[in-house]
C-alpha cells in the first residue's frame, strides 16, 4: 500500500464517543464520515428527534497512512478496524452507497450480528474487559452473557451496546 495514497478506514470509538471523534478528526483536518439517522426518543414529559450514529462506536475517515496514525492518537478513538492484522480498507463505492441510502431517508436498522454462542468482550459498565459467551438475546436490546469464574458460569444481563464480538486482532 502506497503510504501517501488515501483510503477509507473504519475506526472503533469509545462507547458513545462518535460525535466527539468526529469533532477531533475535524480539528485535526482529517476527512471523515459519521453516518447518522434521526430517531425519536421518548422521555417522561416529551418526545424529541435526535441524531444518532447509524453504527454505534464507529466512524470512517479518508486518510493516508500518516493521517491514519494521527487519527489513532485522538482520545475518542480505540483502534482502526483490522482484518488479518492489517487495517481494513473500505472501498469508495461502499461509503458512497451508504451516503445515497441515507440521503433517501428510508427507515434503516443495523443488526448487531451478535448471536447466541458468540464470544464477546464487555466494553462498558462494571464488567468492562471481561470476555464471555452470549447465551440468550432479548428483543435485540438485551443479552445474557455467560462468564466463567471459579469453575462456575455467571450469567450477566447486559444491553447489546455494552459488548463487542471478540476478534483475534491485536493490531491497532
Amino acid at each position: 500500500m502506497n503510504e501517501n495514497q488515501k483510503h477509507w478506514f473504519a475506526f472503533y470509538t469509545k462507547p458513545k464517543h462518535e460525535f466527539k471523534a468526529q469533532a477531533q478528526f475535524q480539528n485535526a483536518s482529517i476527512i471523515n464520515y459519521l453516518p447518522v439517522i434521526e430517531v425519536v426518543r421518548q422521555w417522561k414529559d416529551r418526545k424529541k428527534k435526535i441524531l444518532e450514529p447509524l453504527f454505534k462506536s464507529y466512524i470512517f475517515a479518508y486518510t493516508n497512512e500518516k493521517e491514519r496514525l494521527i487519527a489513532l492518537q485522538q482520545s475518542a478513538i480505540v483502534k482502526t478496524v483490522c482484518f488479518n492484522g492489517k487495517p481494513s480498507i473500505i472501498p469508495d463505492y461502499q461509503i458512497e452507497n451508504l451516503r445515497i441510502m441515507l440521503s433517501r431517508s428510508p427507515e434503516l436498522y443495523v443488526v448487531s450480528r451478535i448471536e447466541c454462542g458468540a464470544k464477546v468482550k464487555i466494553v462498558d459498565g462494571p464488567f468492562k474487559g471481561v470476555i464471555g459467551i452470549v447465551k440468550t438475546l432479548c428483543n435485540e436490546k438485551w443479552l445474557s452473557v455467560s462468564v466463567d469464574l471459579l469453575n462456575r458460569s455467571v450469567l450477566v444481563r447486559l444491553p447489546v451496546e455494552s459488548v463487542v464480538k471478540e476478534f483475534v486482532d491485536r493490531e491497532g
